[in-house]
């Protein structure tokens, strides 16, 4: 049986990542600041909920080190968690800023670095950071913000597959465009609602990239809502 870390599980895409791993056999360790919401996955048996928030350092080994002692090994880390601030070359705090370096950024960070030892133990140890299509360009009027924090995760996931694949690590950055969560639920400018990607869909992307072998290395997986010209 495999195991998958998966950060911001309770709800949304983390939550859809899941339960799908779930339905596919695996069992899960949830980072989550509040563990009750561990409740809604099934079977509750493949199901280990630790407590790990993004703004306290300290968890970040903690969930890492539970999930070791629970399970015995890690297979797959699944950076999820983010937050969204509407910071803009020419409008917002630099505040706003900390805190998406700190969720979107150094929490990933800290996990990997946690948790790569295990993952290189495995022999074909995952790495899955969820990215956008923010990290792929900037657009007029972007919240910049963000968009730096998941360039930055972009290349952080780069530096793992070239740091960890002779120990058969695989790393990929999910790039999706809008997702109906409600991160962009009120969010002027986003996707039109019909036309944004279920968080079901992004579970599946994740899916089918832990079902590969070392041998398919995928750096990035782009799933554009938009008609753009190079994504």
């Amino acid at each position: 049986m495999r195991i998958a870390m998966i950060s911001g599980a309770s709800r949304g895409v983390g939550a859809a990542i899941a339960q799908r791993l779930l339905d596919d056999g695996w069992a899960v360790s949830l980072g989550l600041r509040d563990v009750s919401t561990a409740v809604q996955f099934e079977p509750q048996e493949r199901v280990l909920a630790a407590h790990f928030d993004a703004n306290e350092p300290p968890t970040a080994a903690a969930w890492v080190e539970a999930t070791v002692a629970h399970y015995g090994r890690i297979d797959a880390l699944i950076n999820n968690a983010a937050i969204l601030r509407m910071l803009t070359l020419e409008e917002g705090d630099e505040s706003e800023l900390d805190e998406l370096w700190a969720v979107n950024v150094k929490a990933p960070l800290r996990l990997i670095r946690a948790a790569l030892p295990h993952l290189r133990k495995t022999g074909q140890g995952r790495v899955i950071n969820m990215a956008s299509t923010d990290a792929k360009r900037v657009r007029p009027g972007a919240p910049l913000g963000y968009v730096m924090t998941k360039h930055a995760l972009h290349a952080m996931t780069q530096a793992v597959r070239l740091e960890a694949h002779a120990d058969g690590v695989r790393a990929t950055a999910i790039c999706p465009g809008a997702i109906d969560t409600e991160m962009i639920a009120n969010l002027d400018g986003a996707t039109p609602k019909a036309d944004r990607l279920q968080p079901d869909t992004v579970a599946n992307m994740v899916a089918f990239i832990l079902s590969l072998p070392n041998q398919a290395h995928v750096a990035e997986f782009i799933a554009n809502t938009r008609l753009e010209s190079t994504l």
